[in-house]
């Protein structure tokens, strides 16, 4: 199973309201599990790695979920802004390194498929792409934090 098909597992759970589901195959089993109290609940995810491997590392049980990032002020009617989820858990990077610019900045205006930002998730860096134009009101998120599935990360405004 590839990053992408848990990705895409994790999204099913997320919107069907399922409770748990597990997926058990020759070299690995996932566990995925959702609190159901209220729409925003994260969902936890248990892996165990292939055991016949000799060079993988174990995996620790699934760890208590993540604080979420510092409280947001609201901005004055930001219903007429998009909000730029997370598509997945990991830790949010504003740049391609400590040493680069930040991929946007407040006041940047992008179109469609500009780079946003780069999601560390399992050793893998995926850049995340935007799929609004306008211009970035607000980052929602501080550098090098740890990020949920669904989470926002940037206020757009589309005008």
């Amino acid at each position: 199973m590839n990053l992408t098909e848990i990705q895409d597992l994790i999204k099913f759970v997320a919107k069907s309201g399922v409770n748990e589901v597990e997926i058990e195959q020759k070299d690995f089993k996932i566990i995925i599990k959702a609190e159901q109290k209220g729409k925003d609940q994260p969902v936890y995810i248990q892996a165990t790695a292939p055991v016949a491997l000799p060079q993988a590392a174990p995996v620790a049980p699934a760890a208590a979920p993540v604080a979420p990032a510092a409280p947001v002020a609201p901005v004055a009617d930001d219903s007429k802004y998009i909000i730029v989820k997370s598509p997945m858990i990991g830790t949010f990077y504003r740049s391609a390194g400590p040493d680069k610019d930040a991929f946007v900045n407040v006041g940047a205006s992008i179109s469609a498929g500009t780079t946003l930002c780069i999601i560390e998730a399992m050793k893998l860096f995926n850049e995340i792409e935007s799929e609004v134009s306008g211009k970035i009101v607000k980052v929602l998120v501080d550098d090098a934090s740890p990020v949920e599935y669904d989470q926002p990360l940037f206020l757009v405004d589309p005008a």
